[in-house]
């Protein structure tokens, strides 16, 4: 019996990750062969500024996962926050402030927990 309902969540998570590859997809156009479980949206999928906070907005409404108390700042740049700022870095030599990574798996945590926030994301 229990080896059962391992198999339907695991089947259950192939499926939560597979819409989700798509809605990224469709919503950032980077092709899905390219987004993995753990693909970090701006880090591997470069979504940041505007686009990253459109895309979480949708991810919501598409998902009903309550996206309220994400604090998108801590984890995307800003799109003017990439070129200048770089061109600053290397001229002075400070390392760039470490964003946090939002991951696929952490959207997928979203959806099952129905919201988004620190406690969901850092939950193991």
């Amino acid at each position: 019996m229990a080896r059962s309902l391992i198999i339907i969540m695991k089947e259950e998570n192939k499926e939560l990750y597979q819409k989700l590859k798509s809605f990224i997809s469709k919503n950032s156009g980077i092709s899905e062969k390219d987004i993995l479980e753990t693909s970090g949206l701006e880090k591997d999928l470069r979504i940041y500024g505007d686009d990253a906070t459109e895309l979480l907005i949708a991810y919501g409404k598409e998902f009903k996962v309550d996206v309220s108390k994400f604090m998108a700042a801590d984890y995307f740049n800003a799109e003017r926050e990439v070129i200048l700022p770089a061109l600053i870095r290397l001229f002075t030599g400070k390392a760039k402030a470490q964003k946090k990574n939002l991951t696929v798996k952490h959207l997928a945590k979203g959806v099952i927990y129905g919201r988004l926030d620190e406690e969901v994301i850092n939950n193991k």
